[in-house]
């Protein structure tokens, strides 16, 4: 890789990251006590009205022929923006931090940024039946040929929940084309699906499943997980804090998913007024 192009990706990291943080301290006023059942169930919901940054790990194991291991940790800020009385939109941020090993052959490593995905849900703030929808973006900043595609997309996004007593369960989705970028490398026509449900208790711990499918349409392959997970909001001084953990396992095994994996996540919570 050009120290030119890792300067141009070096810079498009950073202005994305300046834009996150402003955000957050202009749009995140902490609140007052909330209860740790009402965070929970925030968290649970893809576009509540609440500002979140989760640091997300998750280690992959037995990828391809080299039973190869992936480590990436997502840095994935929600940043909810009100328009309106009636109206608020929801901007998400996925920003991979990738080591892996053994995975084009079995003794290569690579480590460095992926590729972003940035949503933008535009969803009423009063329904019983939660929905959002908006666009979604493939940004190009990922720091290795092997860590990204070198393509620009773009694609639409939607979420639709339901929240019943201590119950969240609905599904988002995404699907992206690309359509700028490195003529050398592949297209992106991908889809992706993620159907959840949360159960959550009043002490604010809680137990989820959710499957994560990724079907690539110019390859005809699927990837997909199943994640049950165990979490809890807690404090960590006077900072809110959200801890889950769990397993990983592969529901369509090829030479793309790994045979198993985990998931961790600490997710620091900014309740507003």
């Amino acid at each position: 890789m050009s120290t030119k192009y890792l300067q141009v990706l070096v810079k498009k990291f950073s202005a994305l990251l300046s834009y996150i943080v402003t955000a957050i301290i202009f749009c995140g006023k902490i609140a007052a006590q909330q209860s740790a059942e009402e965070v929970a169930k925030k968290l649970a919901n893809p576009v509540a009205g609440m500002i979140s940054v989760p640091f997300q790990n998750n280690t992959d194991y037995g990828i391809g022929d080299a039973k190869g291991t992936r480590n990436t940790m997502n840095l994935q800020p929600v940043v909810p923006i009100k328009l309106s009385k009636k109206l608020n939109v929801i901007t998400r941020y996925i920003i991979p931090i990738v080591t892996q090993y053994h995975i084009s052959s079995t003794d290569d490593k690579q480590n460095g940024l992926g590729d972003a995905v940035i949503s933008a849900f535009f969803s009423p703030s009063n329904s019983k039946f939660i929905w959002g929808v908006g666009p979604v973006f493939l940004v190009p900043i990922a720091t290795d040929d092997l860590l990204g595609t070198k393509k620009f997309g773009i694609g639409p996004t939607a979420v639709a929940l339901k929240q019943t007593g201590p119950w969240t369960f609905g599904m988002l989705f995404n699907q992206i084309w690309s359509i700028a970028g490195d003529d050398t490398r592949s297209d992106v026509n991908q889809l992706f699906l993620q159907p959840f449900i949360t159960h959550n208790w009043k002490s604010g711990a809680g137990v989820g499943l959710s499957a994560e499918i990724t079907q690539n349409w110019e390859t005809g392959t699927t990837v997909a997980y199943i994640i049950p997970t165990a979490s809890g909001v807690t404090k960590l001084g006077k900072q809110t804090i959200s801890l889950a953990i769990g397993p990983r396992f592969s529901l369509a095994p090829n030479d793309l998913q790994a045979d198993w994996g985990w998931r961790a996540a600490v997710t620091f919570v900014f309740p507003k007024n």
